[in-house]
C-alpha cells in the first residue's frame, strides 16, 4: 500500500477530559488563527470534536443545558473549519495521487487552492465569532459536573456499550451497502466510541487505543478520497473518458485497500467488535447499569431526591407484599417511583404532569424500552393529583389490560408517597398481609394521631378500588431482643 499523506493530528497530551479538552481547544483557537494552515485547523476541529463528543454523552444524563449550549457553540465553529479542512487533505491527496504534469492534478489544485483562500475568510469570521468568555465559563463549571461520573464506573461502561451498539449497527449497513455516506456515518460512529473510551474508560482505552486509532484513519482516509473523487467530478477536472477512467481507478484502488485492512480486523467471529464487546456490561449488567443511570439524571433535577429514594423502597415493599410477581410490572413502578418528582425542577405547581412529560420524552438508556419510559411517566403522573380514568388523555392508546396496570402501579405509589408526606423518612417499613377481607398494612413508624395519617387514608382509595378491599393501616411494632439482665431476673 503507498504512504499515507502526512495528514494525521498531532499525538495528544497523555492526560484527557473534558477540562483538558477545552482548555485545549481555546490553545487551537490561537494555532489556528495564525494562517488557518492544515495542521492547526485538524488540531481544532479534533479538540472541538472531543468535547461535544463528551457533552452528547453527559447531556444524556445529566440535563443542565450548558452541555447543549456548548455543543451548539462548538459545532459552528466546528462546521466552518470543515469544509476548510477538507479542501486541505484533498491538495495533500491529490499531489500525492497526480503527476505534477497531468492536467486533471493541475485542475483540481487550482480549484482546491482557489477555494481553501474562500474558506480561510470564512473561518476567520467563524472564529471571530467563537465566544471565548463563554467558553471558559463552560470550562470552569461542566468538568464538575462531569466529574460525578466516575471514570471506569458502570455507567461509563454502559454508555460505552452504547456507542458501540451504534457503531456496530453503522458497520452491518456499510458492509451490507458500500455506500459512501455508509462508510462515513461508520466513521463517525467509530470515533464517538472511541472518545467515550478514551475519556471514561482509562483501562480500557490502554489496551484499545491503537487499534481505534487505526480504524479511525482507515475510515478516515476512505472518506477522503471519496470527497476527493466526487469533487473531481463535479469541477469536470478530467477532460477526457481516459483520464477519467485513470484517476478513478487509482482512487478506487486507494479506497478497495484500506477498506479491505478495515474488514480483516472488523469482519468475523474474532473482530475486535467481539473484543471490545467481552469488556462491557452483558445481561442483567445492562438493566442494573440503565437504572444508575435514570437515578443520576433523576439526582440533578429532583429537589428532594433523597425522598424519592424512599419511596421507592416503600413502594417496592408494597408491590412485593402484595404478592406481585411480574418483573417487568416492578420495574415499570420502581422507575416511577424514583423519577416521579423530577418535575419539580421545572416547577411545583402541576408538577405530576410535567414529571410524565420529561420521562417520556428522555431517550431510554439501552437495556431500557421507549415502552417502558412512557408506561413509567404515566404510572408518576398518577402519583398525586386526579385519579386515573376513562376519557384521560394520558391513557389514550392504553390497552385494557395495561390502564389496569397502571391504576394499580399508580395506587402503590400513591400510597407510598404518602406515606413519606413529611419528607422525613421516619416510615421505613411495611408489612402487607390479609386480614378478615381487607389488606392490613403495618408500618414502621405510623401513628394515627397526625398528619401524615390523613394523607394515607385519602392516598389508599385508589388502590383500595383496583384490590376491591378496604385497606386497614395500623403501626408496626418490633419485638425488642431480651437482654441477659432481663433473663436473669426471670430466671431468678
Amino acid at each position: 500500500m503507498p504512504a499515507t499523506p502526512a495528514i494525521a493530528a498531532k499525538s495528544p497530551k497523555q492526560k484527557a477530559g473534558l477540562a483538558v479538552w477545552m482548555e485545549r481547544a481555546l490553545e487551537e483557537c490561537n494555532h489556528a488563527s495564525a494562517g488557518f494552515e492544515a495542521d492547526p485547523v485538524h488540531d481544532l476541529r479534533v479538540a472541538l470534536r472531543r468535547c461535544r463528543s463528551m457533552a452528547d454523552g453527559l447531556m444524556a444524563i445529566d440535563p443542565d443545558p450548558s452541555w447543549k449550549q456548548l455543543k451548539k457553540a462548538g459545532k459552528q465553529l466546528f462546521s466552518s473549519l470543515g469544509d476548510l479542512r477538507d479542501m486541505q487533505v484533498m491538495e495533500e491527496w491529490t499531489r500525492r495521487l497526480g503527476d505534477a504534469s497531468d492536467p486533471v492534478t493541475d485542475a483540481l489544485l487550482q480549484f482546491l487552492l482557489g477555494r481553501e483562500s474562500q474558506l480561510k475568510d470564512e473561518a476567520a469570521k467563524a472564529l471571530a465569532n467563537f465566544d471565548h468568555k463563554q467558553w471558559k465559563r463552560w470550562s470552569a463549571s461542566l468538568p464538575r459536573r462531569a466529574a460525578r461520573m466516575r471514570s471506569g464506573s458502570l455507567i461509563c461502561k454502559h454508555l460505552a456499550l452504547e456507542r458501540l451498539t451504534e457503531a456496530h449497527n453503522l458497520h452491518r449497513r456499510a458492509l451490507r451497502g458500500q455506500s459512501q455516506a455508509a462508510f462515513h456515518r461508520l466513521r463517525i460512529g467509530i470515533k464517538r466510541f472511541r472518545y467515550i473510551v478514551e475519556n471514561f474508560l482509562p483501562e480500557q482505552h490502554a489496551a484499545w487505543s491503537d487499534d481505534l486509532k487505526e480504524l479511525q484513519d482507515l475510515l478516515g482516509e476512505v472518506h477522503d478520497l471519496d470527497v476527493l473523487w466526487t469533487t473531481a467530478l463535479q469541477i469536470q477536472a478530467c477532460p477526457d473518458q481516459e483520464s477519467r477512467s485513470r484517476w478513478h481507478s487509482i482512487i478506487t484502488k486507494e479506497r478497495n485497500a484500506r477498506i479491505e485492512t478495515y474488514k480483516q480486523k472488523m469482519a468475523g467471529k474474532d473482530s475486535l467488535w467481539q473484543v471490545w464487546r467481552a469488556e462491557l456490561p452483558c445481561g442483567k449488567q445492562v438493566e442494573a447499569a440503565a437504572l444508575m443511570r435514570l437515578k443520576l439524571w433523576a439526582s440533578f433535577l429532583d429537589p428532594d431526591f433523597r425522598h424519592s429514594q424512599h419511596v421507592t423502597q416503600l413502594a417496592l415493599q408494597l408491590y412485593d407484599g402484595l404478592r406481585e410477581n411480574d418483573l417487568e410490572q416492578r420495574r415499570i413502578l420502581q422507575l416511577a417511583a424514583l423519577l416521579h418528582d423530577v418535575g419539580r425542577s421545572k416547577r411545583e405547581k402541576n408538577h405530576h404532569k410535567t414529571s410524565c412529560r420529561m420521562i417520556q420524552r428522555l431517550n431510554p438508556p439501552l437495556g431500557c424500552s421507549a415502552a417502558t419510559m412512557h408506561l413509567a411517566g404515566i404510572v408518576a403522573r398518577y402519583h398525586r393529583g386526579a385519579l386515573p380514568r376513562a376519557g384521560q388523555k394520558t391513557l389514550s392508546g392504553l390497552a385494557p389490560a395495561q390502564r389496569r396496570m397502571v391504576v394499580k402501579l399508580a395506587g402503590m405509589l400513591r400510597l407510598a408517597n404518602a406515606f413519606d408526606t413529611e419528607r422525613n423518612g421516619r416510615i421505613q417499613r411495611l408489612q402487607v398481609a390479609e386480614l378478615n377481607g381487607c389488606l392490613a398494612i403495618a408500618a414502621q413508624g405510623y401513628t394515627s394521631r397526625d398528619g401524615t395519617a390523613e394523607q394515607i387514608a385519602a392516598a389508599r382509595h385508589l388502590l383500595e378500588t383496583y384490590y376491591r378491599r378496604p385497606i386497614l393501616v395500623r403501626s408496626l411494632r418490633l419485638s425488642k431482643p431480651r437482654t441477659a439482665n432481663r433473663r436473669l431476673k426471670r430466671a431468678a
